[in-house]
């Protein structure tokens, strides 16, 4: 038997859904893809990079009834380009709306 401890404090879901956001001092919405979420962080695609600190607030727009629509406040941790030129940006949840 594999023997796993798991070191998260929350279980990582996979995720594939249209999310959006916007800067916290700022209007303009951009979009991106939802690719993991967990009770404490986020991870989405995007066409831009930001920086390590940079609060956000996200909207969670899921195609099925597994996952609820969220709206969100964040902080990204860290932006990785990948290699079709678009990044993958990792943030902590602060606080739900």
């Amino acid at each position: 038997m594999l023997d796993y401890d798991e070191k998260r404090d929350y279980i990582r879901m996979d995720v594939d859904c249209e999310i959006t956001y916007k800067m916290a001092d700022s209007d303009t919405i951009n979009t991106g893809r939802c690719t993991s979420l967990s009770g404490a962080g986020v991870s989405f695609t995007t066409e831009s990079a930001y920086a390590a600190g940079l609060a956000m607030e996200i909207k969670l727009l899921p195609q099925n009834s597994a996952i609820p629509p969220m709206t969100a406040f964040i902080q990204v941790v860290r932006s990785n380009p990948r290699e079709d030129g678009t990044f993958e940006v990792a943030a902590t949840i602060k606080s739900l709306k």
